[in-house]
């Protein structure tokens, strides 16, 4: 049986996620695995918009400071210091030259039927 959308929708505005975190490698079970370091790298605060069709989007991009051409291959999705979920990175896998590296409101939570 399917979930509605609706349904989605509540649990994905209930959400207490907050922060965000950049890894070079699965996060592991805590969150702490493979979490960029150096560069000026701290987890950033985010917020969401409003759930909409199964999805919450970042209302605002985010931009870390890294070390140069620091590879981005995981997020991780924080409660204050509680590890909530991690997410494979799609698209731009390392920071610039500069050590730049940005999360943009593409990035979005969903919820999915299991099979």
């Amino acid at each position: 049986m399917a979930t509605t959308v609706a349904f989605k929708n509540l649990l994905l505005n209930a959400s207490d996620i907050d922060t965000l975190s950049l890894h070079s490698g699965d996060p592991g079970a805590t969150g702490t695995a493979n979490e960029v370091a150096g560069g000026g790298y701290t987890r950033k605060s985010i917020a969401f918009a409003a759930a909409a069709n199964g999805a919450r989007a970042m209302s605002a991009d985010v931009d870390f400071s890294t070390p140069a051409n620091q590879p981005v291959t995981y997020l991780g999705f924080w409660t204050g210091s509680t590890f909530r979920s991690a997410k494979p990175v799609v698209g731009d896998m390392s920071a610039n030259a500069s050590g730049q590296y940005r999360v943009t409101t593409d990035t979005v939570l969903s919820l999915v039927d299991l099979a």
